[in-house]
This record gives C-alpha cells, sequence and structure tokens, in this order.
C-alpha cells in the first residue's frame, strides 16, 4: 500500500489515488462520498481507510459541481470595526456551522453601489442565501437576488410589511423606550448624538421616532462619524441647557463619556449619558454605561436558522420581531438643574 507521505510529495492526492489504495474505482469512491448508500459497509470501510492513509481532503469546488450545491451563505454588513457586527456574525456563522453551511463576509462602508458589486462577487461565487442590513438597498441588489433564486433576508430592522423578510428589532421602538428612560428621570432637554444618516435606516427610524414625541420635551439633533471621535466632538457642541445625552450607539456615547472626563464634567451628576447597543464594553466604562439592548446574538441565530430551514426543506423565510430593552447602569440620574 501506497504511503500518505508519498501522496503528499507528490502532489495533493485525488479520488484516484483513494481508489487505488483502497482497490475500488474512482467512480466508487465518488458515490461512498455523494450516496455513501449506494456503497456497501465493507467498501465504505476500505475507502475511509484509503481517505485516511492518503490524506485526501475533497475538493469543495468539484463537489459543488456534482451536487450543484456550495452550503455557503453570503452576509453584507457596513463595517467589521464595531463590536456590534463582529458579535451578530459571530452568532450567525456559528448557527450556520451546527446546521452544514460556511459564511462568506463582505464588508460595504455603507455604499449602496459598493454593496451591490460586492453582492455580485457573493453570487458568483454560489452563496446560497444573502443577508443584508437594514431594509434600504439598491433595487439592483434585490434584483440580483431574485435572478440567482436565492433567499435574501434584512437584519437589524423589523418591518412587518417589508419587501423582504427581516429579522431583527422595531428601531423606533427602541429609541421611543430609551428617550422614556430619561424623559422618567426628569430630562426635558436632551441631546440627541447620532451617526450618519443618508444611507443607514436604522438610524433615520430612530431619529424620526424622537421627532415625533409629544413635548415639553426639547431635543437637539447632532450627527456626527460613528465613532469615538464623533462622540467626542458632539461634546464639544452641547447646548448649555442640556441635562442628558441620547447618544444612538454605543461607540459614541463612550466617546462622549472620554470627553466629558477630559473636561471634568461629572457623570450623572452633571449630565446623563446614555447609549444603544449594549456594546459589552459598556459593562466596564466609568461609569457603567445605561444603554438599549439589541438582540444581537439572538438575531444571528434566528437569521440563519430561517435560512438553514428555507434551503434545507423549502420552508418559507417569515419576519421576525425581537425586542430591545433598556439597561439601566450609572450613566444615568436625574438632573441637578
Amino acid at each position: 500500500m501506497e504511503s500518505k507521505t508519498n501522496f503528499r510529495r507528490k502532489g495533493r492526492a485525488t479520488i484516484i489515488d483513494v481508489g487505488r489504495v483502497a482497490g475500488v474505482s474512482d467512480a466508487t469512491v465518488s458515490r461512498a462520498l455523494n450516496k455513501p448508500d449506494t456503497v456497501s459497509e465493507a467498501t465504505r470501510q476500505r475507502i475511509d481507510a484509503a481517505i485516511i492513509e492518503t490524506g485526501y481532503v475533497p475538493n469543495p469546488v468539484a463537489k459543488a459541481m456534482v451536487s450543484g450545491r456550495t452550503y455557503t451563505v453570503g452576509a453584507l454588513v457596513p463595517t467589521l470595526d464595531h463590536a456590534i457586527f463582529s458579535k451578530f456574525l459571530n452568532a450567525l456563522e456559528a448557527e450556520l456551522s451546527t446546521n452544514g453551511y460556511g459564511l462568506v463576509v463582505a464588508v460595504t462602508k455603507g455604499d449602496p453601489l459598493r454593496e451591490v458589486e460586492k453582492a455580485k462577487k457573493l453570487l458568483s461565487m454560489g452563496v446560497e442565501g444573502l443577508i443584508v442590513s437594514g431594509l434600504s438597498h439598491n433595487e439592483e441588489l434585490v434584483a440580483q437576488a431574485r435572478r440567482s433564486t436565492i433567499p435574501l433576508v434584512a437584519t437589524s430592522y423589523f418591518q412587518p410589511d417589508s419587501h423582504i423578510p427581516a429579522v431583527g428589532y422595531d428601531n423606533e421602538t427602541a429609541a421611543v423606550l430609551a428617550a422614556e428612560h430619561l424623559i422618567a428621570l426628569g430630562h426635558e432637554k436632551i441631546a440627541v448624538v447620532h451617526g450618519p444618516i443618508r444611507d443607514n435606516d436604522r438610524t433615520r427610524s430612530r431619529v424620526r421616532a424622537l421627532k415625533a414625541l409629544p413635548q415639553p420635551v426639547t431635543f437637539f439633533y447632532h450627527e456626527s462619524s460613528l465613532d469615538y471621535a464623533g462622540g467626542r466632538e458632539a461634546v464639544e457642541n452641547l447646548p448649555p441647557e442640556v441635562t442628558a445625552i441620547l447618544c444612538l450607539s454605543d461607540v459614541l456615547a463612550m466617546g462622549a463619556l472620554f470627553k466629558l472626563q477630559d473636561l471634568g464634567v461629572k457623570v450623572p451628576d452633571q449630565l446623563s449619558v446614555m447609549g444603544f447597543d449594549n456594546m459589552a464594553a459598556s459593562e466596564f466604562t466609568s461609569p457603567t454605561l445605561t444603554t438599549i439592548k439589541l438582540p444581537i446574538t439572538e438575531m444571528g441565530t434566528r437569521t440563519a436558522r430561517a435560512i438553514c430551514e428555507h434551503l434545507n426543506t423549502g420552508t418559507p423565510i417569515e419576519s421576525e420581531e425581537l425586542q430591545s430593552t433598556v439597561v439601566v447602569r450609572q450613566s444615568t440620574a436625574s438632573p441637578s438643574r
């Protein structure tokens, strides 16, 4: 029997090598790998032993050509710089893997045209499903998915009448929950700090919900870059009458906290700060950050499960609403003035 050392020296082992070691044809090896029920138990055992001996690793491209399946799902996300997306992708990949599927990720930088180009590349790779963030997308992306007859699922947003199924949360409700927490503490002059609105329907929904709230509460809106620097910069432009800052991202809230600490402003004694996302770090800031907990891990798991059930059994993918909650910590209190 030829050793696997010799196979590795010559190059990657093939099913022909496996067949020669097992004493069967390469067609029998192929059947054993793709339709094991058509091969006897004794033959399968010889082939399994030959695979170990030769170090054979199935070629995924060849397997896809034979089966017509790649067992991969694509995800388009705006960035990998924020922990919220890493958390989502971690849960998504874990559930996909449990069901025998792989994950391919592409970063769009929040650019609709870039998203279309990234989607084309994922589709050319043969992904069997496509996951996007939010519901606002270039129509060409939706058309591509339809032409490829693969499921397209939106996340981070819930809208029961959306044109594509969405697994996520109601961003308007989450924003109102945050505002209600501050209002209940007695705040009436609140700065709202948010990232760019133009290509982010989640942020637009949150701001829209706050603008629809009745008086006597007054909100002062400030758009900034969605990073720590954006939160710091927002503090430099606060109206003097503001008693609380509502940041529509924990990243912005942490940036605001850092700047307030530099200025010697005591939080929450002099100014309350609230975030949005419940990033892991929000529990370890000083003071700890009051925030909105978004169901990110659950969203990743539910999205993967819905796609796998659809691909495996044809079960339709339905929109699903997940709940957000307020996490009260040390950074918010009743106003001192």
